[in-house]
């Protein structure tokens, strides 16, 4: 089977796994201002999900002495491309077997990427089915609109940073058939792709990690759909004590309305505020970006924002020693990405 082919096997992002030091923190996060609900909590982790999520958990924070990601579980179109996909990773030499799945989750084909990201494959999901209070009478919503917080929708993408951009783009595309929307290059280097395996202008995009550390995250994301809920939203960060990074404004790349904020964990979360580019040619053909259009021109963002000297250094867990070096660095070139050296 083609990779080609193959991308009909993966449906979407499913769910994902967040470590944080502070358990309380994020939790009054992604619960109070989010206004996500808690569906359950095992082992010294708890399971949240937001109203329109169709499965019983989008989200799973754990308690962990750092940040970081602690998994993805990508759902299959059937059982047997759960099979076919679990061998194409095993042949590929990526596959580390079969789990008992979680909360809510059937048995899973876990894998790592090149990079050492923890993912794994499911077809066997709990859906949500809301009773009583939260059943909502518009019946294709899965639940009602929580009256805390500002809810988004859904979980919408994910963002992975990398040593090697181009290996990791190249073995989600030949084993689980992602295709690459956008890529960002300097030179022969690659410094970012775009990926999606449906009409989503991405749900996975890989940035290089310039420190050269393995399996960190960039971000996590959730989907408002309404552009002015990432103002709206920008305003509760300020006036309850988080921190926001850069937004809201627009990206050249994927069109999305963004706004970025630090969760009491430390993790760096993206409120999506539109769906940006939706594919549907099936013909499509990857836009590619020089390093050069991303970081100084409309790639990063089309309404002129700052993005912040930390935007593409930072990711969790953070490298040791290194985050006050990259700082000072940017400081010195004027915030010009292009001027960061790593040793």
């Amino acid at each position: 089977m083609s990779s080609q082919d193959a991308r009909f096997e993966i449906a979407h992002l499913a769910t994902a796994e967040l470590l944080t030091p502070d358990l309380e923190g994020s939790l009054w996060f992604f619960t109070t201002l989010l206004g996500m609900r808690e569906t359950g909590r095992s082992n010294g982790s708890v399971y949240l999900r937001c109203y329109e999520d169709p499965y019983s958990h989008s989200l799973k924070l754990t308690e962990s002495d750092k940040p970081g990601i602690g998994g993805l579980r990508w759902r299959t179109t059937s059982e047997d491309a759960l099979n076919r996909r679990a061998a194409a990773l095993s042949k590929a030499g990526l596959g580390k077997g079969w789990t008992a799945g979680d909360l809510g989750v059937g048995k899973t084909f876990a894998f790592d990427t090149p990079d050492g990201h923890a993912m794994e494959l499911v077809w066997d999901i709990e859906k949500h089915k809301a009773t009583g209070a939260e059943r909502s009478p518009i019946l294709n919503r899965r639940s009602k609109r929580p009256l805390q917080g500002l809810p988004p929708k859904r979980l919408d993408h994910v963002n992975i940073m990398a040593s090697n951009v181009r290996e990791q783009r190249q073995i989600l595309e030949q084993t689980l058939g992602f295709g690459t929307r956008e890529q960002v290059v300097s030179g022969d280097d690659e410094f970012g792709a775009w990926m999606s395996v449906n009409i989503l202008g991405h749900e996975l995009a890989i940035m290089k990690d310039q420190t050269g550390a393995k399996a960190r995250l960039h971000h996590l994301a959730f989907y408002f759909g309404i552009p002015q809920h990432n103002t709206d939203f920008a305003e509760i960060c300020r006036e309850y004590g988080i921190q926001i990074e850069a937004g809201p404004d627009v990206h050249g790349v994927t069109q999305g309305a963004f706004l970025y904020v630090l969760e009491p964990g430390g993790n760096r979360i993206e409120l999506f505020g539109n769906a940006g580019i939706l594919q549907l040619e099936p013909d499509w053909e990857p836009v590619v970006w020089d390093l050069e259009e991303f970081a100084t021109g409309a790639g990063l963002a089309v309404g002129g924002t700052v993005m912040p000297q930390e935007f593409l250094l930072y990711g969790t867990p953070a490298v040791t020693g290194q985050e006050a070096m990259f700082r000072q660095q940017a400081r010195d070139s004027n915030y010009d990405f292009r001027a960061i050296k790593v040793p």
